[in-house]
């Protein structure tokens, strides 16, 4: 009952907000609980511009809350400066509250706050620098996915707002063409490369079918679901997203491919970011923010050669024990990835083997991590494939979180497109990463803390949460998930050096003007993976300068702090206690992280 009314309180608290909060909070002097208004406003106020992501949180429904889920996020230029300007105002409010007169938990959530919008102010002059339209993550791409995968389609009103959703998107896509204009006039142009994959895979997207296209399927599967719904209302549903399909989508496309035509023969093969106005100065902001640290390039790359040397020497040890010794570890690997008995048939059936597997290794790590962490989460995790329209130029893998409401689960998507690229060996630790005890445990631990701001639970600091799983990686080993499997062990490492190599790729395409054949050659070389899944990974740093460094800077720090936690603490040392001090603020950036690990420390030292 208790549980009931606090969900409905909270639902008025989000009404209030929608209407009034901006109002109260300029209005009102420092009191606690306008402060924690505050904190809301600002989570509400970003949330509310951002339909999309409401919809993939899943955090109002449950209060009747639903409009949002027939609209379309603004791309358009105006709403990128009103969001620029929006997060400037919400840090020069912030700064009015006095930290004397906040509480503990209020002084943390002020200072991750006051972090990100640093950051979010810091990089408007960078506000152009990024190219909305990509091989990886692009709006073109992440439509359909969004449609397929994410938007809700649970009963009569959510077919409503599917329809409206794609009505709408021509409407988008201008403001996208707009917002590629502004860029093409900064001379902020994407990589030849990029721009060819794009029109490849957009000409591919609209050559279908209506009935064939992953949106037409995807909601007919969905549909089909939908208790309230006879097969008349089905397949007059039906003909309606076909049509809008052929009469809406297609032509969005096809505009959107026109102006990526006439915009290749005006792109180069330089793919740093080095290239772009005051690209140096871009780069070292992206590592700022990504890294959540003030390492510079070159101490980056640095690092990363330092890594790749050890994790190397590990590996030789290893296959050194395992019928490899004297052949090179990109030779052993690749050998490896060959190798009959780690291979699954590349079919259909294959795929489903290997669909079955993850499931496994998640279901035992889940019983396995509960004798390591304090929190169990309560979401699910479900296993699915990349679909397929955009596996050729996706990631290995990715997980997409679940619902705060329960009504969708997380979703590990594994890349199947080869399945000659996916050896048994290197699985253990892709669903460890992705799943469990990586993003999804820590993901959902997040979304279900209680008592704290809401956007404590969904702010991104990457080197946070991608150092979290990589550190999932490491910890499977040291409590013996890896033992009696040397091989299971190695693709541990395999995965681990990839990591490194990236620190050493991604400061040589944007800091050291390497060109992106010189850094697939590196990372072939070094990890011995498969040639299109190396092009992939590279396309991504591209795309994405910074991202990728965040990894192992985010794992070197997580066990720095675990090594002096042991050491300080010795017999008081408990793992679950350390793990639960990580977990249970929600992400934060590596500073802050550290502070609240000597915080700890200090507490249990007595």
């Amino acid at each position: 009952m208790l549980k009931r009314v606090l969900k409905f309180l909270f639902g008025i608290v989000l009404a209030v907000l929608i209407a009034g909060a901006i109002f109260l909070t300029n209005l009102i002097w420092f009191r606690p609980w306008n402060l924690d208004l505050f904190y809301e406003k600002v989570f509400a106020e970003a949330l509310f511009k951002e339909p999309e992501l409401l919809s993939s949180l899943g955090l109002v429904e449950q209060f009747g809350i639903t409009s949002h889920n027939g609209k379309l996020n603004d791309v358009s230029p105006a709403h990128q400066e009103e969001v620029v300007a929006s997060f400037k105002k919400d840090l020069a409010q912030l700064h009015q509250y006095p930290l004397e007169r906040q509480t503990p938990s209020q002084r943390l959530s002020t200072h991750v706050l006051d972090w990100f919008l640093q950051r979010q102010a810091e990089g408007e002059k960078f506000q152009w620098h990024n190219y909305p339209v990509n091989q990886l993550f692009g709006v073109q791409n992440e439509f359909p996915s969004f449609m397929a995968n994410t938007h809700r389609l649970l009963g009569r009103k959510d077919c409503d707002y599917y329809l409206m959703r794609l009505n709408a998107l021509p409407t988008k896509f201008d403001q996208l063409l707009e917002s590629l204009t502004v860029r093409e006039e900064k001379q902020i142009l994407p990589p030849r490369f990029v721009v060819e994959k794009v029109l490849k895979e957009m000409s591919d997207f609209v050559a279908q079918p209506a009935a064939a296209n992953i949106l037409a399927k995807s909601f007919k599967e969905r549909a089909a679901k939908i208790k309230e719904l006879n097969d008349e209302q089905r397949a007059d549903y039906q003909m309606h997203v076909e049509t809008a399909v052929n009469d809406r989508v297609y032509p969005a496309y096809r505009k959107l491919i026109a102006y990526f035509q006439t915009l290749l023969p005006k792109t180069t093969t330089d793919d740093g970011v080095w290239k772009l106005p005051d690209g140096g100065a871009f780069y070292a902001y992206t590592l700022r923010e990504n890294t959540t640290t003030t390492l510079k390039p070159d101490e980056v790359h640095e690092l990363g050669l330092q890594e790749v040397a050890r994790i190397e020497n590990e590996m030789r040890a290893l296959l050194d024990a395992n019928g490899f010794a004297g052949r090179s570890i990109g030779e052993s690997l690749v050998a490896l990835g060959k190798d009959p008995r780690f291979l699954y048939p590349n079919n259909d059936k294959g795929r489903a083997e290997a669909m079955a597997d993850y499931t496994r290794l998640i279901t035992q790590a889940t019983e396995r991590s509960k004798q390591l962490f304090l929190r169990v989460p309560n979401a699910k995790c479900e296993v699915r494939r990349v679909p397929e329209f955009k596996e050729a130029t996706a990631p290995g893998a990715y997980y997409n979180p679940g619902a705060q409401d329960g009504s969708r689960p997380g979703v590990f998507f594994a890349n199947l497109r080869d399945m000659d690229e996916v050896p048994k060996w290197s699985m253990p630790t892709l669903a460890y990463h992705e799943a469990v005890p990586g993003h999804h445990w820590q993901i959902s631990t997040a979304q279900e803390l209680k008592g704290l701001p809401q956007f404590r639970k969904v702010i991104p600091f990457t080197a946070y949460a991608e150092g979290w799983a990589l550190y999932c990686e490491w910890l499977a080993k040291q409590v013996g998930w890896y033992e009696g499997d040397p091989f299971g062990d190695l693709g541990r490492l395999r995965d681990e050096l990839f990591r490194g190599v990236r620190l050493v790729v991604d400061t040589g395409i944007h800091a050291k003007r390497w060109t992106r054949e010189q850094a697939i050659a590196y990372m072939l070389e070094k990890t011995g993976m498969g040639e299109k899944d190396v092009t992939a990974e590279i396309e991504r740093y591209i795309v994405n300068p910074g991202q990728a460094c965040a990894y192992k800077i985010g794992m070197l720090k997580i066990q720095e702090l675990r090594k002096r936690a042991q050491e300080q603490l010795g017999d008081k040392f408990d793992q679950r206690e350390f793990h639960d001090t990580l977990l249970k603020n929600g992400a934060l950036p590596l500073e802050i992280l550290e502070e609240q690990v000597d915080a700890y420390i200090k507490a249990k030292r007595g």
